[in-house]
């Protein structure tokens, strides 16, 4: 039987950098679920479809097959065959991304590749439902979180390695903004499963997370050597 770790949380948060990190130390296949929905709204947006055209939303879904490839032990996100996963990076993405995921045509157009990896391999996946909706008996269901104030931070160490410009106050609003469309979804909304640990993240390194995280997950019956 398949061990799951379902990691949600806000944007920013550190979701992703955990899941890579633990997924690597633990030798779990690592599930992007923002990646795959950024994906589909990376297409949206340059075929130029608006976020609050269902009718046209609904109707490119049938041209978008997306995949995940690994190459030199990094993930790679592969729309139509095409690796697109720097491009899913950019902050206009990531807003369609959010205004875009919360149609149910949208989440079921990967629902089931997502809980079909699982069922098969030892996963951590992370995004905003996964121990709500799409890995509901997970072993390990995580609520990651850390203050606005911090995750702004952290996007702007992230632009700013990139030689982007970068407004700490927008990027804030950007968060909130997010966070609240997030939250106030109709379908799948960001929340907490019942049965998830909170872990905030804000005075945290990468390292102490991803031991705590690992130490939650034995306690959850991982049976595996020591995670260093």
């Amino acid at each position: 039987m398949s061990f799951n770790i379902a990691i949600d949380g806000p944007a920013g948060a550190g979701k992703s950098t955990i899941a890579k990190t633990l997924a690597g130390k633990l030798s779990f296949l690592y599930v992007d679920t923002g990646a795959m929905y950024r994906a589909m709204a990376y297409f949206f947006l340059t075929h130029g479809i608006p976020a609050d055209d269902e009718s046209a939303l609904r109707a490119a879904c049938g041209d978008i097959y997306i995949s995940l490839a690994y190459a030199e032990g990094t993930q790679r996100v592969l729309l139509n065959g095409t690796d697109i996963s720097d491009q899913i990076r950019r902050e206009e993405v990531g807003n369609m991304a959010s205004a875009t995921s919360g149609y149910p045509f949208v989440r079921e157009k990967l629902l089931r590749l997502q809980q079909d990896l699982a069922k098969e391999n030892d996963v951590i996946m992370d995004g905003r439902d996964i121990g709500t909706c799409v890995l509901p008996d997970a072993q390990l269901k995580i609520y990651l979180t850390a203050s606005v104030r911090t995750r702004a931070k952290r996007r702007c160490l992230e632009l700013k390695a990139k030689g982007q410009a970068c407004d700490p106050a927008e990027i804030e609003k950007d968060i909130e903004a997010r966070d609240y469309r997030d939250m106030h979804r109709e379908i799948a909304p960001l929340r907490a499963a019942a049965d998830a640990i909170t872990v905030d993240s804000s005075e945290m390194s990468i390292e102490e997370v991803v031991r705590e995280i690992y130490g939650l997950a034995r306690k959850a019956g991982l049976e595996i050597g020591i995670c260093v």
